[in-house]
């Protein structure tokens, strides 16, 4: 089609001369004529707030349109949304003495995508959810895919996260895999809330927030150089060495092996540098060579401002106890064996299996899900709780999600099996105050797998949860439940698809009003 087959003339055009305005239906097109005075403007009939008809609109003095319904305002003249959000398309008129024509010509499918990719980043500060479905709608109807969407809105936002990596650029790789999974069955729209819950996520992590721009410094690249700047918290150090990697032409996966070392160095972050750093090599390669340097800088901040918890005198026993690690402790041991033990017990039971670290992991890993299938929801509940038991069911779910990232990692890096497998019993330890041994569990348990795993993810894509931190932790957890449950048998998997399915049935207490108020007044009382 040609530019002049692009113009249309519309042949009745009394409605226009007697009402100032009308509707004209072409090629699915519904487009609103409005005159005002000697202009003519064209525009889609259907706000693109909610698709009410403009039609029944209000026309002000200076040519701006408002949709009645939300009071969205749009400027004829200049094109511009003055209230409300998304752009709402016009069209070229030409009038003249052979009649009135309107130009029909479709933007081009690349010029669609990106101004979707603009409007997305434009929603983020009012956090538009609404609107970044729609923009997500017309960026796929344009040709785009939504991997690239998800690139999109990491490269742009990567840097405005002060202190490193969350849970948004965390969960987006198991997200991302599940719409995926939607695309290939067909089911596109499916596919698009998988995009949508990512992209939303992590527009609330970066809400009003500035960039906090990481050193354009490039150094010659050395593992243990990068292991040690994470080390001593040199935060441009680091990000200077990892850009010199990358310059030299190492892959994410060179970095892994470094990375993976720094994440468990120390039992720190409550598990999240080893399972972000597993995250952000799943990222990485559903994403490709494009998304690294979104990925490995704010991973690499993370690591460096992480709390070290083996640090504080809980767990001070872990540091001990890995220099007694020396392999040859060839004590068979099972789950029943770390059940309700303290972190200092967890620790020493452990190293008496040294020799076994396949068998140790297998009974932490029972252990961890057992303790997740009888946890305590009073502590969640209760209001006069001590800060130190603040526990709620998103702490348990880390045991079994680090489980899942620590196997995978020291798969890659074998010699990092003591940190790991010592890590898992700290978890263990620090669960052994909040369970309750004796309830009765026996309805939680999973008769039917693979049915149970259709329905939880597909439950998942209408979670219903406000916060985007605990549809992360849904997700996060029911993948590496799956993931493990396939390598699993007998009680050992049992028992994690029971934790699991309690957790997904369990409400849970974000909002501790009373709580918060009792435990403030408290501790400011003792501040003298």
């Amino acid at each position: 089609m040609n530019i002049a087959e692009n113009w249309v003339k519309i042949e009745n055009t009394t409605a226009l001369k007697d009402k100032d305005r009308m509707v004209f239906r072409q090629e699915g097109k519904q487009i609103l004529l409005i005159r005002k005075g000697t202009q003519i403007f064209a525009v889609n009939n259907r706000c693109p707030h909610e698709g009410y008809p403009l039609s029944e609109g209000s026309l002000s003095q200076d040519c701006s349109l408002t949709c009645n319904w939300h009071n969205w305002k749009f400027d004829l003249k200049s094109g511009d949304t003055l209230v409300g959000g998304d752009r709402l398309r016009h069209y070229p008129v030409r009038q003249g003495e052979d009649g009135l024509w309107i130009d029909l010509q479709d933007i081009p499918a690349s010029q669609v995508r990106q101004q979707a990719l603009d409007n997305i980043q434009a929603s983020f500060d009012r956090y538009e959810y609404d609107r970044m479905g729609r923009e997500l709608a017309r960026f796929r109807r344009a040709g785009g895919a939504y991997k690239e969407a998800v690139l999109d809105s990491l490269l742009r936002n990567h840097d405005r996260l002060e202190y490193g990596m969350g849970h948004a650029f965390a969960a987006a790789a198991d997200w991302l895999a599940y719409g995926q999974e939607l695309e290939q069955q067909g089911k596109d729209e499916d596919a698009l809330a998988t995009v949508l819950e990512i992209i939303s996520h992590v527009a609330w992590d970066c809400q009003r927030t500035p960039s906090c721009p990481y050193t354009q410094n490039v150094l010659p690249y050395a593992p243990e150089a990068l292991r040690a700047a994470i080390e001593v918290e040199d935060e441009n150090r680091a990000i200077a060495l990892t850009r010199g990697a990358l310059k030299e032409g190492l892959t994410f996966g060179d970095l892994m092996p470094v990375l993976a070392r720094a994440a468990l160095d120390h039992y720190k972050g409550f598990g999240h540098a080893a399972i972000y750093t597993y995250k952000a090599g799943q990222l990485a390669d559903l994403l490709g060579e494009k998304a690294w340097e979104a990925l490995l800088f704010p991973l690499v901040r993370y690591l460096i401002y992480a709390n070290r918890e083996d640090l504080i005198p809980e767990f001070r026993a872990y540091n001990k106890r890995l220099a007694l690690w020396d392999g040859t402790g060839d004590q068979p041991i099972f789950a029943d064996d770390l059940k309700g033990l303290s972190v200092s017990r967890s620790l020493a039971r452990v190293v008496q299996s040294s020799a076994r670290p396949e068998e140790v992991f297998l009974a932490l890993q029972e252990a961890l899900a057992w303790n997740m299938l009888h946890f305590d929801v009073q502590f969640e509940q209760a209001a006069d709780n001590a800060v130190a038991d603040n526990v709620n069911w998103l702490d348990f779910t880390h045991g079994l999600t680090f489980a899942n990232a620590v196997r995978v990692l020291c798969e890659q890096v074998p010699d990092l099996w003591p940190r790991a497998l010592l890590q898992m019993a700290c978890f263990n330890g620090r669960n052994r105050s909040y369970i309750a041994r004796n309830m009765d569990v026996k309805d939680w348990y999973v008769a039917d797998r693979d049915k149970f795993f259709v329905e939880t993810f597909t439950n998942l894509l209408d979670h219903g949860q406000p916060e985007p931190i605990i549809s992360a932790h849904l997700m996060k957890l029911s993948t590496a439940v799956r993931t493990e449950v396939e390598r699993a048998s007998g009680m050992r998997r049992d028992v994690m698809l029971a934790g699991l399915n309690r957790f997904l049935h369990s409400p849970i207490k974000r909002k501790h009003l009373l709580r918060t108020a009792r435990q403030a007044y408290r501790f400011v009382a003792r501040e003298g």
